[in-house]
C-alpha cells in the first residue's frame, strides 16, 4: 500500500513521512532533499508507467463499447432474421398444405369432370334416340302423304300436315345430328381432360407429376426452413451469451479505467508533494514558469476588462459558436479576439525558453483552447486526421487531463498523460498547470505540457 504522504517541512531540504494511519508507535522517516530528488524520480516513472497503463486500458475500454454495441445490434439483427425465418418456415408450411388442398382439390374436379362426362354421354344418347324418332316421323309422314295423294281433294288437308310433319322431322333429325357431333367432340376434349386430372392406381399424367414435384419441392422447403429456424435459434443465443460477456468485459474496463486513473493520481500527487516540499526537482522550472505565466495572463485579463477592450461577461462567454466546416470542430467566442491578441507572444517565450516543452496555451474553464502556439494553428485542410494533429487551436479538449487542468483552482497541478496526435499516434507528456483568476472568478488555466 502506498502511505499518505504528510509533509512537515524542515528548512527546504527535509520532510517527516508517517504511515497513512498515523499511527502513534510509527517512528517519522526523515528524507533529505537527494532521498527527495529519487522520490520524485521514481514518483514520475510511476506516473509514466500509470499514464501508459491508463492509455491502454482507455483504447481497451474504447474498443469494448464498440464491441458492445456491435454485439448488441448483431444481437438486434438475429432477433430480425430468427423472427423472419419464422415467417417462411410458417410461409412455407402454408404453402405445402395449400399444394396437398389444391391435389385434393384436383381430385374433387376430376370426379365433377367424370360426372360432366356421364351427363354428356346421356345427352348424346337421347340425341340418338332424337335422331331415331325423327327418321321413324319422316317415315310416317312419308307414308301419310302417298295416302293423302290417293284420296284426291278429300286428303289434300291432311297432306299439307304430313309435308310439314315431315319437313319438322327432318329439321329435328338435322339438329339432333349437329348435337351429337358437338357432344362428341365435347367428350373427347373432357376425356382428354379427365385423363390428365385422374390419378388412378397404374397411371400417372403429366400434371399429377408436376402437381407431385411442387410438393415434393414444398415439402423440402418447409423442412429447410424449419432447420433454418432450428440453426438462427442457436446462433441468438450463442451472440446473446457473447453479447453478455463483452458487457461484462466492457464493464471490467471500465473498472480498471477507474482504478488505474486513481493509481495516476497517487503518482502525481507524489511528484506534487515533493516539488511543494522545495527542493529543486526536474519539474520544478516548469512548476515555477506555468505559476508565473498565469499570474502575468490573469493581470493581462484583468486590464483589459478595466480599460473596456471587452466586457466581464465577454471575457467569460461559454456560447461556443462552432466554425462551419470545421474537422475537428473548431469554435469561436467573444473573448477570441483579445486571446489571439495577448497571448501568443507569452505562450511562444515559454516553448522557446523551457527545454522538451510540446505547447504552452490557456483554457478556459471548459477546457476551450482559443489561442495555440504557431505550430498547432494552422489553418484547417481536406484531411481531418491532419487537422487534429496540426489545427488544435479554438478547439475544445475536455478529456480528463484537459477539464483537470482546466478546473483545478489549487496552486499548480501535475498530470501525467498521453496526448493524442490524431491518427492513432499518442505522445506520453507531462501536463503543468496553473490557474488564470479574474477578478476573484475562476477564467481557466495556463497548461504546459512537456516530455519525459
Amino acid at each position: 500500500m502506498i502511505p499518505s504522504l504528510i509533509r512537515k517541512l524542515r528548512g527546504n531540504t527535509q520532510a517527516e513521512i508517517v504511515p497513512a494511519d498515523g499511527a502513534a508507535h510509527a517512528a517519522p522517516v526523515v528524507l533529505d532533499s537527494s532521498q527527495l530528488v529519487q522520490v520524485s524520480r521514481l514518483a514520475g516513472s510511476l506516473g509514466r508507467e500509470a499514464a501508459e497503463v491508463s492509455g491502454t486500458i482507455d483504447d481497451l475500454a474504447a474498443t469494448g463499447a464498440l464491441q458492445s454495441e456491435g454485439c448488441r445490434q448483431l444481437s438486434s439483427d438475429m432477433d430480425g432474421i430468427h423472427s423472419a425465418n419464422r415467417a417462411i418456415a410458417q410461409a412455407a408450411e402454408a404453402n405445402r398444405q395449400a399444394v396437398q388442398e389444391a391435389r385434393e382439390a384436383v381430385v374433387s374436379v376430376g370426379q365433377g369432370v367424370a360426372g360432366a362426362m356421364q351427363t354428356l354421354r346421356e345427352v348424346s344418347q337421347a340425341a340418338a334416340e332424337i335422331t331415331q324418332i325423327a327418321l321413324q316421323t319422316r317415315l310416317v309422314a312419308f307414308n301419310a302423304s302417298v295416302e293423302a295423294k290417293r284420296a284426291g281433294d278429300a286428303g289434300r288437308g291432311f297432306a299439307v300436315v304430313a309435308d310439314a310433319v315431315k319437313d319438322l322431322a327432318a329439321k329435328v333429325e338435322q339438329s339432333s345430328k349437329l348435337i351429337m357431333g358437338t357432344v362428341t367432340q365435347l367428350d373427347r376434349r373432357i376425356d382428354e381432360l379427365s385423363r390428365e386430372i385422374r390419378h388412378d392406381a397404374g397411371t400417372d399424367s403429366a400434371f399429377h407429376a408436376a402437381l407431385g414435384r411442387a410438393e415434393a419441392s414444398a415439402g423440402e422447403i418447409s423442412v429447410a426452413a424449419d432447420q433454418n429456424v432450428s440453426s438462427c435459434a442457436s446462433v441468438l443465443e450463442s451472440v446473446r451469451a457473447l453479447s453478455s460477456q463483452v458487457d461484462q468485459t466492457a464493464r471490467s474496463l471500465a473498472l480498471a479505467r477507474e482504478r488505474t486513473s486513481a493509481m495516476l493520481g497517487v503518482s502525481e500527487s507524489m511528484i506534487e508533494l515533493t516539488a511543494s516540499c522545495g527542493v529543486q526537482t526536474v519539474d520544478t522550472p516548469y512548476i515555477e514558469r506555468g505559476m508565473e505565466m498565469a499570474r502575468e495572463i490573469s493581470a493581462l485579463f484583468e486590464q483589459a476588462v478595466a480599460t473596456g477592450q471587452l466586457t466581464l461577461d465577454d471575457l467569460f462567454d461559454e456560447r461556443y459558436q462552432p466554425v462551419a466546416g470545421s474537422d475537428p470542430v473548431q469554435y469561436t467566442t467573444r473573448f477570441l479576439a483579445l486571446a489571439d491578441r495577448l497571448l501568443p507572444e507569452l505562450q511562444e517565450a515559454v516553448v522557446a525558453t523551457l527545454p522538451k516543452v510540446v505547447f504552452c496555451a490557456a483554457v478556459d474553464r471548459n477546457g476551450y483552447l482559443p489561442t495555440h502556439n504557431h505550430r498547432f494553428s494552422r489553418p484547417q485542410g481536406t484531411d481531418p486526421l491532419w487537422n487534429a494533429a496540426n489545427c488544435r487551436n479554438r478547439r475544445l479538449f475536455q478529456d480528463r487531463t484537459g477539464l483537470a487542468a482546466a478546473r483545478s483552482t489549487r496552486p499548480f497541478l501535475l498530470q501525467t498523460y498521453r496526448r493524442d496526435m490524431g491518427g492513432g499516434q499518442f505522445a506520453l507528456m507531462k501536463d503543468l498547470s496553473a490557474p488564470i483568476t479574474v477578478q476573484g472568478r475562476h477564467w481557466g488555466g495556463l497548461r504546459i505540457a512537456y516530455q519525459f
